[in-house]
């Protein structure tokens, strides 16, 4: 198992590397965001959202569907990083639990591997709103699967 920040020790082969940065680029919704993938190691993702009006909820804190989202994102690019290369994912469950109001500058997820099977991956993932200090503010428990041999397609 991976630990929360994965393995610092190995890198990327850079068409693993490629096919993540360049999935995480085609995702609309992360642009209308403003996410970016910060980190990205083997079986372990960080996407960053800034604080923004837009991205609110009725008490001004960042709206729950942000911290699912970008949860999310980073749960598929940790599974990604992890699969052949020509390979393609979907999400096909998730649960998360909100544990304090996501506020501050930003939100971060940062995402592991917990298990890498044939066609399962399963992750976990936490986000972290940033004012100052990062404060724990949701946890997600992710199944992602591979599409093996079927690319995204752009």
């Amino acid at each position: 198992m991976l630990s929360a920040m994965g393995d610092p020790t190995t890198s990327l082969a850079p068409e693993i590397e490629s096919q993540v940065r360049e999935g995480f680029a085609r995702h609309g919704f992360m642009k209308h965001l403003g996410a970016r993938l910060t980190l990205l190691r083997p079986g372990f993702c960080e996407v960053r959202v800034p604080f923004g009006d837009a991205l609110t909820q009725h008490h001004g804190y960042f709206h729950a569907g942000v911290s699912a989202a970008i949860a999310d994102t980073a749960c598929g690019c940790a599974a990604y990083t992890l699969m052949s290369p020509g390979s393609s994912l979907v999400s096909v469950e998730y649960k998360i639990n909100l544990l304090a109001p996501a506020r501050g500058a930003e939100l971060i997820a940062r995402a592991r591997v917990v298990r890498s099977g044939k066609t399962l991956k399963i992750c976990a993932a936490d986000v972290f709103g940033l004012d100052g200090t990062e404060t724990l503010c949701a946890t997600m428990l992710s199944t992602i699967m591979e599409l093996p041999g079927r690319p995204a397609e752009p």
